[in-house]
Order: C-alpha cells, then structure tokens, then sequence
C-alpha cells in the first residue's frame, strides 16, 4: 500500500533507489533482505519490537493541540506528533529498536552507524546497551563540534565515536567511513543506518520502523477529530521522520503531504541543503535520488543550521513522492527555522530540535491560508537541548 503512488520493482521507487555499491557488500544485502523478509511477518518479533515501544520507549507519543500557537496564528488547528518525547529525545529510536532486533536475530555481534546531528548515534548507543551489543558511531568532526552534548551522551552510553575529519566533515562523510567500515567487517558486523537513504532493502526497512509515527497519527487524529489531517508537515533531510509521517496516508489523497528541507543561507551552492528542491537526479551512498551535485557531477557541499538536515542527498522513496506529485518540498532558511523555533518556545513552551523548527515555520505560513476547521499536524522530530548553543550563538547569546 505504501508504495501506491510510485512505479515498484524490487529494491525501486520508480527511477529511485537501487543497490549502487561494491560487489563485496552485495551478499550482505541479499542477508539483510533476507532476514527482513523473516522478521517482518514473524509475529514474535513484532510482539518483542512493540514491547520495546511501549516500555522502554515510551510509545505512543501524544498528539498534542498547539492551542495558543493556532490561537496567535489565526488559521487552521496546529497539532504536533511529540516524537520528542520518544526514548532518547527523537523519532530516531523507533527505526534504531527495530535494527537493533534485526541484528541480533542475524547473530551479529557489533553495531556501527553514522550521525549527523547526533540523534541516531545516541539511539544506536542506547539501544547497544539494552541489548549488550557493543556500538561504535562515525561522526563528522563539523557535527562533533556542535553536537558536543550528544557526543558525551553517546560516550556515556557506552558507545565508541569515531571523528571523521575528510571532505566536509559533516553526515555524508561519516556515512561514507561506516560504509568502508562495513565492507572490511561484513561478517560481524550489522550497519544501522539511520535514514531512508543508501541502498536497497535501507530505505524501505527505515520506512517500515519509522510508520509507527503515521499509524499513530492516523488513529490519534480520528480519536480525537473523527477524521484524518488535512496537511501532515515533516522536515527533510534523509527523510526518515517524513516517510514515517507520510507512509500510512500516500493512498489518502485527501490529505497532503509537506516536506521542509533545509533552505540554509540561500539557492548558491554550498548555501544549504535542499535536494528535492535544487537538486539533481544521480547516485549517492548507494542509491539513485536526487542529489546536491556540479555540472559534472560532483556533490557540493552543503549548509543548514540543524546538523540532522546538513546531507546532499534525500531518500529515494521521496525523490518518487516529487516526481510523482503526492507530495510537495519546499526549502526554509536558517532564519524562518529560528523563527519557527522561537514561535513554538514563546507559545507552547516547548524547545524543538532546529530540525523541527523548519516545519514548524512551514506549518504556520500554511495555517494562516487555512480555514479553522482544517487539521494540521507537524512532526516534532526531536527536542531542543542539543541545539542550545547554536541557537544562543545564532542570535548572539554567550552562554
């Protein structure tokens, strides 16, 4: 169902996606779709993936009504799906729980995984030490050094972090040291990859663990309104958040579908980080998508605020969801982000991860054009704390 509006063959969202790597880590991915396949309609480990959702995660996470925000805004009724609440402060637990299991099931001993903003390197830490699975994380030396806190938080949890100090030092290029690190320890070694992103069975298993957003969307909305939202609003960077708001509703074409990418500093390359919205279709990290490259095809470097959209690339399921017209993207800047940071702290009293925050300005420029009977319903994707400092630096602020 999920795949209704894009052409599927096996490992394709129509043109996208793909399996564009080394022969030598082609039998690792023929294993890992293999032990998927198992898995997913195996319904114990679905019974042992939800219980780990609702008492180590703290699954479901509200959906919760923007009262004063929709109030200041005067348009449509803002909700937001508090994934910020989730085990470990974001949505990256839900996809990281899920990996985890799958690992261990295949009988590997050692987890690695790459981070941008953080986020999923200490989900990959947390669940590491759940489990007993020792963990060692690539991160850029860019992120390292604005991510500090969740540096600490993953070393806390027991996890090895990796500084990655080639090209621009940020997630690409700790993506591209965890996938060497993979093929050289293939054998024990399980790749928890953190985005809908990479290559064929990734980003459909991210997409599946991720849909426990949507699906609760879906239930908690007609819970509480009788009916389903009139716009669901996610940021983009990989995508894993999106398409874990937007897998359940792609057959609803009632209801639309809003990606917000990092809009960074403005449209020159190396300004930001808007792959849907000025990208061109190539291959990345093992995947065919659309991508921030020069006319020769060379990845440009990238901009944004929030470290978790700071990527060329984007998922191929959502290159699909573009070209087809289900869903829609549109590039914020580092200043709306702040803006819609600082709309939703002096309304709501919540502190948004600056990820968040670019969709949380999308949703309120939408609302306004709105009536007040529409529904809209912004993913939070994670919480605030680890961007303190960049935001204080941002608006001039010595902490």
């Amino acid at each position: 169902m999920v795949d209704a509006y894009v052409v599927r063959k096996r490992g394709y969202f129509g043109q996208f996606g793909g399996q564009y790597v080394p022969e030598t880590l082609m039998p690792a991915l023929h294993e890992l779709e293999a032990a998927y396949d198992e898995a997913k309609v195996d319904p114990a480990f679905q019974e042992e993936l939800e219980s780990y959702y609702r008492h180590y995660g703290g699954r479901p996470t509200p959906l919760y009504f923007a009262r004063r925000l929709t109030d200041h805004i005067g348009g449509a009724q803002i909700y937001l799906k508090r994934e910020d609440l989730c085990h470990g402060g974001a949505h990256k637990f839900n996809n990281v729980m899920g990996q985890a299991l799958l690992a261990r099931r295949m009988g590997k001993k050692r987890l690695i995984a790459e981070t941008g903003a953080g986020q999923h390197g200490v989900a990959t830490a947390m669940v590491g030490a759940v489990l007993g699975l020792p963990v060692e994380v690539y991160m850029g030396a860019a992120d390292i050094q604005r991510q500090s806190l969740n540096v600490f938080r993953m070393r806390l949890l027991g996890a090895t972090v990796h500084r990655v100090e080639q090209g621009s030092q940020t997630l690409k290029d700790a993506i591209n040291e965890a996938l060497r690190d993979w093929v050289t320890n293939v054998e024990n070694t399980y790749y928890l990859l953190g985005s809908v992103v990479g290559p064929h069975p990734y980003p459909t298993i991210v997409r599946d663990f991720q849909s426990v957003i949507g699906r609760e969307i879906r239930q908690q909305s007609l819970q509480r309104n009788g009916r389903l939202p009139d716009l669901l609003v996610a940021c983009v960077g990989g995508g894993s958040n999106a398409m874990g708001t937007f897998a359940t509703f792609l057959d609803e074409e009632r209801v639309e579908l809003l990606g917000a990418e990092a809009g960074g500093r403005g449209a020159g390359p190396g300004e930001h980080s808007a792959s849907l919205t000025w990208g061109r279709v190539g291959v990345l990290h093992g995947a065919r998508s659309y991508v921030l490259q020069d006319a020769d095809g060379q990845v440009l470097d990238t901009h944004s605020i929030s470290a978790g959209l700071d990527y060329p690339g984007v998922g191929p399921q959502l290159s699909a969801l573009k070209d087809t017209k289900r869903a829609s993207f549109v590039a914020v800047t580092d200043e709306q982000a702040l803006e819609g940071f600082h709309a939703l702290a002096t309304y709501e009293g919540i502190l948004p991860a600056l990820e968040p925050a670019h969709a949380v300005f999308v949703a309120m420029q939408r609302a306004r054009e709105m009536r007040r009977d529409e529904v809209i319903v912004i993913t939070i994707s994670g919480r605030g704390d680890k961007d303190m400092a960049t935001v204080a630096d941002a608006i001039g602020v010595k902490l």
